[in-house]
């Protein structure tokens, strides 16, 4: 329970307030110190092979990264080195969202993150706590940072209405077995504060919160935007047997895709893309643990990619 609740420590700060620092200089030479030991921990959560190693390493890390947000301007700094997470911007810079995972013994994941606002002279946070095991309708529930249906994000997207939000596209590690992927939505209620989820994925007679694809560990998913045509294409997945139609953890692409097609700020599901005519960007920068914990020990220092 001690373990846990240091866990957590860092989960119950929502807003800091500090001192302005006048030396830019000094606040960069800081940042990067902090940078360095980020780093060092993150290599750490990553690849350690004993789990409470792990989990220590993530400990430290949670509060190593609340003291380098604190120092004034730390939302410009953009902590390239530290590998182990995935720091994304909003198109608008109206936040930024930074997550991460840490494995655990059984091979499921848990994931940490904090969403930083746009504030210049002091860190506005919202803590990410996930939620995924208590959470047993996420397609269906529109929650709060406090239940997050947590995720390693790689992309954000703006959806310009008269209450602008935005779209999350992540990864999530789920069990020995599969894998996930999301699509979820970030707003942000009257008094700034964030709101997870939101009615306006439509498609086969349902609205959905969010949306969650779960497919076998062995394969790959794509799932991405493509801002030329207001569309997020994914694989459709589908089981290797119909009598498995019913084991999502089997499921793998059948080289068919679907998608969603923003259509008057919602989200239209559309079948049987044409592929041929969508561009292919490069990979979006996110950590697959198990490529990663490779080149760390190799000591190739590159940011590898998870399938979009």
């Amino acid at each position: 329970m001690r373990v846990f609740l240091l866990a957590f420590t860092f989960l119950f700060i929502s807003t800091v307030s500090f001192a302005q620092h006048s030396d830019d200089s000094g606040n960069q030479k800081l940042l990067r110190m902090y940078e360095d030991s980020l780093a060092n921990l993150g290599k750490r959560f990553i690849n350690d092979t004993d789990d409470l190693a792990r989990k220590a390493a993530n400990y430290k890390f949670i509060p190593t990264l609340v003291s380098a947000l604190k120092v004034n301007n730390s939302f410009r700094f953009p902590f390239d080195s530290v590998k182990s997470v995935s720091i994304i911007n909003a198109p608008d810079n109206r936040f930024r969202i930074i997550s991460w995972h840490v494995m655990n013994a059984d091979g499921s994941y848990r994931f940490y993150g904090t969403i930083q606002m746009n504030t210049g002279d002091k860190l506005v946070m919202y803590p990410l706590e996930d939620y995924s095991p208590l959470l047993k309708n996420p397609e269906d529930s529109v929650t709060n940072n406090r239940k997050w249906y947590g995720a390693q994000y790689y992309k954000i997207i703006r959806v310009d209405t008269s209450n602008p939000y935005y779209v999350l596209l992540g990864w999530k590690g789920s069990t020995v077995r599969s894998n996930k992927k999301v699509i979820d939505v970030i707003s942000f209620n009257r008094d700034n504060k964030p709101v997870m989820g939101m009615g306006v994925f439509n498609g086969n007679g349902k609205t959905r919160k969010r949306v969650v694809f779960e497919y076998t560990r062995q394969a790959s998913m794509l799932l991405r935007y493509v801002p030329e045509q207001n569309l997020i294409v994914f694989d459709h997945l589908a089981p290797p047997d119909p009598k498995m139609k019913d084991k999502p953890d089997t499921f793998g692409p059948d080289l068919s895709y679907d998608g969603y097609k923003l259509k008057e700020g919602k989200w239209v599901f559309v079948e049987n893309l044409d592929m041929r005519n969508i561009p292919r960007p490069e990979d979006v920068d996110i950590i697959d643990p198990k490529k990663q914990a490779l080149k760390d020990r190799d000591q190739v220092p590159v940011r590898k990619t998870i399938q979009q």
